[in-house]
């Protein structure tokens, strides 16, 4: 069986091909009555979309969202809502060479050991293009979570990394890094832009953040809320590392200076004195903001010959020719933010089927 669904109670289904006529998603356990339209959707596919900068893959999607079902006068009606994002700017010859050949780093091969046969034309559902589908469900799972902010953004590139201390939430949205940091902007622009000359790719690291989430949301044990967002994360294309809280840093920490103090309110709550756990613990939140982090390796697709074997098992060499991201990890920034939405909606719908 092939895995297309994630959630609980609130589950969403993910459809299409990175170059069949389109692609989407199928959210079923929205609670009725919430107010929804296609523009509460757009923005967010908006911030996703490819061939907003040199800095990211040239392929040209709107990435217009419709809604097919599941919406009635501008409502939820509590069925299934069912999105659809058109594909319009695919070039599937330029994979010419990828359907006789594996790129080594994408699923090619594995797909063939697995299903016998693979979609070469753009990695078929192992591409990116898959993602724009979550960042549509992921906009539906911030209504069922109003009283909870997002915000996710480019911590590091290569080995260039932003300074916290000149941290800017507002400066996010005005590069195209999604960096908090624009002293660092001139240096990042400089380092993509080289390896994208270089027919390379780069790695980044993905920060994000979720304040608002009230204490009791998660489980002790199978559905723990730090298990439930590693899992989402790790299923975002070129992921391969999800930190909660300080996450390995934690390894060089005592016990006491790893503990996160706690004092009693003045209103009465609690008073905590630091978030190494970010925000977590025992599986179940806080109350403090919600944190993790998400490792992006570099793009796999590169202009620079890489040793590979083709589909006869013979060796040979291969340049993936096409329209890539030199540094995928940016448009990872609102992926991470919807997959850290729909883990959050799905949380509270079980917090609240089993505690009211």
């Amino acid at each position: 069986m092939s895995w297309n669904t994630f959630g609980r109670f609130f589950r969403f289904t993910t459809w299409g091909e990175s170059h069949g006529p389109a692609l989407g998603v199928v959210v079923d356990g929205c609670p009725p009555g919430i107010a929804l339209g296609e523009e509460d959707i757009q923005p967010f596919m908006d911030a996703r979309r490819p061939g907003q900068s040199k800095y990211t893959t040239q392929r040209r999607e709107a990435d217009e969202v419709r809604i097919l079902s599941g919406v009635f006068e501008g409502r939820t009606t509590g069925t299934p809502i069912s999105l659809m994002i058109e594909n319009t700017d695919q070039r599937s010859k330029d994979y010419s060479e990828v359907a006789k050949a594996y790129r080594p780093g994408h699923a090619d091969y594995t797909y063939d050991a697995k299903y016998g046969f693979r979609d070469y034309r753009g990695g078929g559902r192992s591409s990116a293009r898959e993602t724009a589908a979550r960042v549509a469900a992921g906009a539906i799972a911030r209504k069922v979570i109003p009283e909870v902010t997002l915000t996710a953004f480019v911590e590091q590139i290569g080995e260039v990394a932003i300074d916290h201390a000149r941290f800017d939430r507002e400066a996010i949205a005005r590069n195209p890094f999604f960096c908090p940091d624009p002293e660092t902007v001139p240096r990042w622009e400089e380092l993509v832009d080289g390896a994208r000359k270089d027919g390379s790719s780069l790695g980044a690291l993905v920060a994000a953040r979720a304040e608002g989430v009230p204490a009791g949301w998660g489980a002790p044990v199978y559905a723990k809320l730090d298990s439930e967002l590693a899992a989402a994360m790790m299923t975002i294309n070129a992921t391969k590392g999800v930190e909660i809280g300080d996450g390995f840093a934690a390894v060089t920490n005592t016990g006491e200076s790893n503990a996160d103090p706690m004092r009693p309110a003045e209103d009465g709550g609690v008073s905590f004195g630091a978030n190494h756990a970010g925000g977590i613990a025992g599986g179940i939140s806080t109350g403090q903001p919600v944190t993790c982090r998400v490792a992006f390796k570099p793009t796999s697709s590169i202009l620079t010959p890489v040793d590979t074997i083709t589909s006869e098992g013979e060796a040979t060499q291969i340049r993936t020719k096409g329209r890539h991201d030199p540094c995928v990890g940016i448009r990872g920034v609102p992926v991470v933010e919807a997959m850290m939405a729909l883990v959050l909606a799905d949380q509270k719908l079980l917090h609240r089927a089993q505690c009211g």
